[in-house]
């Protein structure tokens, strides 16, 4: 049993009513989940406030409230504990609940609108082969050294980060690295945490529908910077404009990488190929097996986090030319009737004009690019026309369809997205509802030589649809259709 007062240390605290010298059994956020001597920390969220359900979880038996507003009647023998923010307090109080596990290990945080999956994962992959025992929190998947658990969120909540962090520490895991999204920092998930490190990669369209405009997302990402201790170091993309704004007011460490800027680690593409890309790294040559410009900038932050973190110049270039795409990340196949399919999770419009461009660059154009794309339901509505122009502007044919539709009607979603073609480019695209169907199509559609991408949904197996979850895979469902055309 821990102690009350020990769990509230560094915790805003305004009032207290009743002792912090109190064991507790553990901290819990869903009153549905609350037992004898829990404490409850009720939070207010954008659809419930936990507050109203203050009386019953004191009648399943939690002995502690932590609150922002405390209720018109308190019941003897329960302890509650006023705060300004309860979310911020919950991060804090996990921190200490679990025994403060970042400071025990190196945690490295990745935010930013594209590459943030690629960058951590790939950073995992690279310490495991140079020996280490790693952790990884990404919105694929939780991987504590060799034990994997499923992720449900980009940023869990920060019970969840500090419980897997603790079991990370408990394994003798040495470096994690960790997908920090703009909610998660909005929600004060990682607040409490110990980074020794933060990456952000770019700022583009994205989030919207949460936050109120791009200014107010692009100052939650850097607010992120603004919290890491003396001891870190901040290591931004300078070739995006919001990576100097990033540094403003960090008291990190602050380094930089580019492609096309002065930086502390520059970077040149040689050749930009399907089967790979040749680097330039700070005059060191590497041949790597990931496609694309984009990719040439998650390389590079990958480089650059691998020397921060003290792994020898030349054994880091060894292992990045070792590294493998990430699953639905530019994740590609040909079949045996030489169609090039590539599955990519471009869900923003900056995410998908540089898949696009990205194909462009390698193709010959004495084949077609057909693109199968869509919005998801639910979320930011500004960037379906946006993500349409592109694709008709970029591809030789595109087939609009279903995403996640979530609880949206889909049809209404592709005509908002249909709203962005511009009149020359009308021919060149087509709407199909079904999104197994407008694979289907889009596969018979193609030639031998042609280029096919399914974008949007990437490494996900499922869509959901009126809130229900289905199996769906884009690359399981290209696999199969191919290998189908070919009998």
């Amino acid at each position: 049993m821990k102690k009350l007062k020990d769990i509230l240390y560094k915790v805003a605290v305004e009032t207290v009513y009743g002792s912090t010298d109190v064991s507790i059994n553990k901290l819990v956020f869903d009153s549905r989940k609350v037992i004898k001597k829990d404490v409850f920390i009720a939070l207010k969220g954008t659809v419930i406030d936990a507050h109203q359900y203050i009386f019953s979880v004191i009648e399943q038996g939690a002995s502690v409230i932590v609150c922002e507003d405390l209720p018109r009647e308190l019941v003897d023998g329960v302890v509650y504990v006023l705060v300004n923010d309860t979310k911020e307090a919950l991060a804090i109080m996990a921190d200490n609940f679990y025994g403060n596990p970042s400071q025990r290990l190196k945690l490295i945080g990745i935010t930013g609108t594209n590459g943030k999956t690629t960058i951590a994962t790939l950073l995992y992959d690279l310490f495991k082969k140079a020996g280490y025992k790693v952790g990884l929190l990404s919105t694929v998947k939780i991987l504590v050294d060799n034990d994997e658990f499923p992720a449900t969120h980009t940023t869990p909540d920060s019970l969840m980060i500090n419980h897997y962090l603790k079991q990370m520490v408990d394994g003798g895991v040495t470096h994690c690295f960790m997908e920090v999204s703009s909610h998660g920092i909005h929600q004060k998930r990682t607040k409490g945490l110990f980074f020794t490190g933060g990456i952000f990669t770019n700022l583009s369209h994205d989030h919207l529908d949460y936050h109120s405009s791009f200014a107010a997302y692009r100052d939650v990402k850097k607010s992120f910077f603004d919290d890491l201790p003396k001891s870190a170091f901040a290591l931004v993309n300078i070739d995006d404009k919001n990576g100097n704004i990033m540094l403003q007011n960090t008291e990190a460490r602050k380094v930089t990488y580019a492609l096309k800027t002065v930086a502390d680690y520059k970077a040149k593409i040689l050749e930009n190929q399907l089967n790979g890309l040749l680097l330039s790294i700070n005059t060191h040559e590497v041949w790597t097996k990931l496609i694309g410009n984009f990719n040439a900038y998650n390389l590079l932050a990958i480089y650059a986090t691998a020397n921060l973190l003290e792994i020898e110049q030349v054994e880091s270039l060894r292992l990045l030319s070792e590294l493998e795409s990430v699953s639905g990340r530019f994740q590609y196949l040909i079949s045996d009737l030489g169609i090039t399919a590539i599955v990519d999770y471009a869900h923003t419009p900056d995410a998908l004009k540089n898949v696009l461009e990205t194909i462009n660059t390698i193709r010959t154009f004495n084949e077609k690019v057909i693109t199968v794309v869509g919005c998801g339901g639910d979320r930011d509505k500004t960037k379906r026309p946006k993500m349409a122009h592109i694709a008709t502007q970029l591809s030789n044919q595109t087939i609009f369809t279903s995403d996640n539709p979530r609880s949206e009607n889909p049809q209404t979603i592709i005509d908002e997205m249909e709203a962005g073609v511009d009149p020359q480019n009308f021919k060149k695209y087509i709407s199909i509802v079904d999104r197994k169907q407008a694979i289907k199509t889009a596969s018979s559609m193609a030639e031998k030589g042609d280029i096919l991408l399914i974008a949007g949904k990437g490494h996900e197996a499922y869509q959901e649809i009126n809130g229900v979850r289905t199996h769906f895979d884009d690359y399981q469902t290209i696999t199969e259709i191919l290998k189908q055309l070919q009998k």
